[in-house]
């Protein structure tokens, strides 16, 4: 992607819905048209619309950008998260790994600015401490024990009792400290575990975990996922990554999805969908009439499509969503029609994703 030297127009602030979900403008990772060369402009050009940032908030990403040369990695985002575990979902190569290492200070926004409990992770000392940090890459002395690794992690965070520790963190991802092969010698699984207990030795605030679960068994994707909810109940800030919609069903509703190095959307995923004005809503229904609902939701022009399914079912596709589910009641109580199912089919963040960053 290249960099465009005439400055697209602001986006609209993203609409709000009742869970906080947010659907960022060209979702779907298009990026605004630029103006027509030349056009005329009056005035000077309009601000961006202010980041809201909560009063709990532990981590802020105000428009950030970060570019390599003429590749633009992530574009112009921001948002700001609070204690408890939130899911970062895009595909591969679409800028997550890249906004981890801005996020963590490991890399310098080329714009924007980030906050990890109120400091830059650049400049302030005490916010890069406040970071535990799990890379995608192994990034292990192979030669050491797990131990050992996990020790040399607590002495260069200054722990005060590192031996101790070490044992605590290790026992957190089920290892044991007494395992005397190297690491190089491990699983895939068994490293990703290593890693964790590193960058949880030290007791930070904020975790930052860039597809943790990568090579582990479902028993050990089952623990580690229970980890990050007890630590996210714990009250510290818990950022995972990942690519895999199963996990991120896993980890909770809260989501960020980025697309194209653009936020697509961030919030409850159900909340998200709800929101996606311009994407035909799916449902099914149950009822001791189908054929008669069916026919008056057509006539009164509430529906965009209808199908009898096997088993006297009814699935209905709508772009009023608010008006289906307003008459829907009133229809079947002035034909005295049992309503006995109202389901949404395409409300699982499977959909959402879909919709968000396309097939």
């Amino acid at each position: 992607m290249t960099i465009d030297s005439t400055p697209p127009p602001p986006p609209p602030p993203p609409s709000e819905g009742a869970a906080g979900a947010a659907v960022a403008d060209g979702a779907a990772g298009a990026v605004p048209p630029p103006p027509p060369t030349g056009a005329p402009v009056a005035g000077p050009p309009p601000t961006r619309p202010a980041l809201l940032v909560p009063p709990t908030a532990t981590v802020v990403v105000d428009n950030v950008s970060k570019a390599f040369g003429s590749l633009v990695a992530v574009s112009e985002v921001s948002f700001a998260i609070e204690p408890g575990v939130t899911a970062l979902l895009g595909p591969n190569g679409a800028g997550k790994s890249t906004l981890l290492r801005v996020l963590c200070g490991l890399t310098p926004p080329t714009t924007g600015r980030i906050l990890i409990g109120g400091g830059d992770p650049r400049t302030d000392a005490g916010a890069r401490a406040r970071v535990g940090l799990v890379p995608q890459q192994d990034g292990i002395f192979e030669r050491d024990t797990v131990y050992q690794f996990v020790h040399l992690a607590a002495v260069l965070a200054g722990v005060g009792d590192p031996q101790a520790a070490a044992r605590a963190a290790l026992n957190a991802v089920e290892l044991d400290p007494g395992l005397e092969r190297p690491l190089g010698a491990f699983s895939k699984g068994m490293r990703q575990r290593a890693k964790i207990a590193a960058a949880l030795v030290h007791q930070p605030p904020v975790l930052v975990l860039d597809e943790p679960l990568n090579g582990l068994d479902p028993k050990q994707r089952r623990q580690m996922i229970s980890l990050f909810h007890r630590l996210g109940d714990e009250g510290r800030t818990v950022l995972v990554s990942s690519h895999v919609l199963e996990e991120v069903e896993r980890f909770g509703t809260r989501v960020l999805v980025l697309a194209k190095g653009r936020l697509a959307a961030e919030g409850d995923f159900r909340a998200i969908r709800e929101l996606m004005n311009d994407q035909p809503l799916t449902y099914r229904i149950g009822c001791s009439d189908p054929r008669t609902v069916a026919a008056e939701l057509i006539s009164e022009g509430l529906v965009a499509g209808c199908e009898l399914t096997e088993g006297g079912g009814l699935e209905i596709t709508t772009a009023d969503a608010v008006g289906f589910r307003r008459r829907l009641p009133a229809i079947c109580s002035t034909a005295g029609i049992r309503l006995e199912e109202l389901t949404p089919l395409d409300a699982d963040l499977e959909s959402v994703f879909r919709y968000l960053v396309g097939p």
